[in-house]
């Protein structure tokens, strides 16, 4: 798992600000940032108050982003190659010395009074342990996807309950003392050549919450996402980094929660969807199924239809028909992976059955 030691808590400061506030450490884990990484280092200067330290973690990049970082006057710890975004922020995590580690990804950009929100939210409510936001809804790039992409996480985080089940990484603090009590970061999850975040903050999460620790939404805390989507690294993304880790966690913590993107009117949608594909191929064997899949097309526009207003508000018209397929082509190959998903755990436990059996005769 290559988790935190439990044990390794360290020195914990109880400094406070000139204003009052608890004091935050910020962690950047980065791997070839590029112009988004400046940009996120150019507002993390601006905040004010400021943190009481920024650490930036160079998990092995060769563009010299650490190099940038330094010039910007901060704190750079580095590694020689990469291992992935969770055993950055968990070494970033053990040199730090606020009472709040406020975890940020390197293509984001923070608002100026991001270190004010998140200690007022941990100082209104001492038995919260941890506080994350969400993406704003004006992504930095323009193309479509970026755009449709970025303002669909700004949908779902903006609609989720605020007393949360999970937590996010790329804009999520967390009391000091609970984080290395719980282990920090399953650094087994999280793409190591390429900085790309997996599943890390969201299996936190599930831990936080099994140890019936609090986690909150705080809808006001949002971050303007710099990321420039594609269909490649979308559907890479989808599947790859979030749905197949993702359903194995399911499975592994007998946890599916009503909330963000597990919603039931998401599961539902997936279902659709693929009872749409079916009778539509089915109309060329009984042309009557086309009126079931008109029936279903109907249920799938008014599930979502909270989703389309959203994106016709913020976009119009033509841009939130054109999110439409791509939406459900969303659902088509998410489903696809948690079906495949479900069959690697399986054969995976299958296995491992197998194999304990036999140790155990062997013995």
């Amino acid at each position: 798992m290559n988790t935190i030691p439990r044990d390794d808590l360290g020195e914990r400061p109880r400094k406070m600000l000139a204003s009052g506030e608890l004091t935050v450490s910020v962690i950047v884990p980065v791997y070839n940032g590029g112009e988004n990484f400046r940009r996120c280092l150019q507002s993390l200067k601006k905040t004010v108050p400021p943190p009481v330290e920024i650490i930036i973690v160079a998990d092995g990049d060769t563009d010299g982003s650490w190099q940038l970082a330094k010039d910007f006057g901060l704190q750079v710890l580095r590694f020689p190659s990469p291992g992935g975004p969770a055993r950055a922020r968990n070494f970033g995590a053990r040199k730090a010395q606020g009472e709040i580690l406020f975890f940020i990804d390197a293509d984001v950009t923070i608002p100026p009074d991001a270190m004010s929100q998140v200690a007022m939210a941990f100082e209104r409510e001492p038995h919260l342990a941890a506080v994350f936001g969400s993406y704003d809804d004006e992504p930095g790039e323009a193309n479509f996807l970026s755009q449709y992409r970025n303002l669909m996480h700004h949908y779902v985080h903006q609609a989720g309950r605020e007393e949360a089940s999970t937590f996010w990484g790329a804009c999520g603090a967390i009391r000091r003392e609970v984080f290395f009590a719980m282990g920090g970061f399953d650094e087994r999850y999280g793409q190591p050549s390429k900085m790309v975040s997996g599943i890390e903050d969201i299996e936190l999460g599930y831990r936080l919450k099994k140890a019936r620790y609090r986690i909150r939404l705080c809808k006001a805390l949002q971050v303007k996402h710099l990321k420039r989507w594609d269909l490649v690294s979308m559907v890479r993304t989808d599947i790859f980094v979030r749905a197949l880790p993702w359903t194995e966690l399911i499975l592994r913590d007998r946890r599916l929660v009503n909330d963000l993107n597990l919603r039931i009117s998401q599961r539902l949608s997936m279902v659709l969807v693929y009872g749409i594909l079916g009778t539509v191929v089915g109309a060329w064997w009984w042309p009557g199924s086309l009126a079931i899949a008109g029936l279903l097309i109907v249920l799938m526009l008014l599930i979502n239809a909270s989703l389309y207003r959203f994106f016709y508000q913020k976009r119009g018209f033509w841009f939130a028909v054109q999110t439409i397929p791509w939406h459900w082509l969303y659902f088509l190959y998410s489903g696809l992976a948690f079906v495949i998903g479900l069959f690697r755990y399986f054969l995976w436990k299958r296995r491992f059955s197998k194999t304990g059996s036999q140790q155990l005769k062997v013995e």
